[in-house]
């Protein structure tokens, strides 16, 4: 059995002082991607670098207190692999691989575009770039899974309000369609959604600092685990962990019937 947990940490030193890191040595996970470090290397204790039995790798953004992802593995990955080579968003550190055997493991942050057009107009220079990225991925005759924040719900049972949310970011009919996409033309699995196709309340990644939107669970499905199609037919548990709050944004783990265990 493979196990993988992807979680956006809105900011690791935050989420370490709220337990994280202890959660994270207790789930038997085999490989945990992280987003939203909001840290530089040298802000990184050893704790945090090498967690219990894992060890992390990351890829930080320039800017300091901003984005960043990192991926925690038992295994020492064969190959890790830093940035998509673009030089705009390599800047923003979004994107992390680390390759074992046969498979492939991806952290991904993909751009809120929700604080300025200036912002939504770079998520979808992002999009474009890795729309041709992910049909590379889904070709390679690799074992892939892409774990992030993709900061898009796919469809009306992956949010609260979407009626109000049609013209906001996050639920625009142009960020939909590309998830779809990746689906339907390239074939993805969304391994959560395979698992659970009527799931609503529980499928929910993410909730609003603002309100009551945690207390009232008005939240949307924003983290995702992606999976090439064979192996994302061998998805046989998946789960969204909201006993203990360490970002706002909660842990999705899915467990694959992989024969390898990195």
């Amino acid at each position: 059995m493979l196990r993988v947990v992807t979680a956006n940490l809105n900011g690791i030193r935050s989420a370490s002082v709220k337990g994280f890191l202890s959660w994270l040595n207790n789930q038997d996970a085999d490989v945990v991607c992280v987003q939203e470090l909001k840290a530089q290397l040298p802000d990184l204790t050893s704790e945090m670098q090498q967690p219990g039995e894992f060890s992390g790798y990351f890829h930080c953004a320039e800017k300091k207190g901003y984005s960043g992802v990192g991926i925690y593995t038992r295994k020492t990955p064969d190959a890790v692999i830093e940035g998509m080579g673009n030089a705009e968003f390599d800047a923003e550190g979004r994107y992390l691989q680390a390759d074992f055997d046969d498979l492939s493991v991806i952290s991904l942050y993909l751009p809120s575009g929700s604080s300025s057009e200036e912002r939504q107009a770079a998520k979808f220079r992002f999009m474009d770039l890795f729309l041709p990225r992910m049909a590379e991925l889904r070709a390679s005759g690799r074992h892939v899974i892409v774990c992030g924040d993709w900061n898009i719900a796919h469809r009306e049972i992956d949010l609260k309000n979407w009626k109000s949310n049609q013209k906001n970011s996050g639920f625009l009919p142009e960020e939909r369609n590309w998830l779809s996409r990746l689906f339907d033309e390239q074939g993805w699995v969304d391994t959560y959604r395979q698992l659970h196709p009527d799931a609503t309340d529980a499928c929910y990644t993410w909730w609003s600092n603002r309100g009551q939107a945690w207390a009232k669970n008005v939240g949307w499905r924003l983290d995702y685990q992606l999976a090439t199609p064979e192996l994302g037919a061998r998805a046989v548990r998946s789960a969204v962990y909201k006993d203990q709050r360490f970002s706002d944004h909660a842990p999705l783990t899915v467990d694959y019937d992989h024969p390898h265990r990195p």
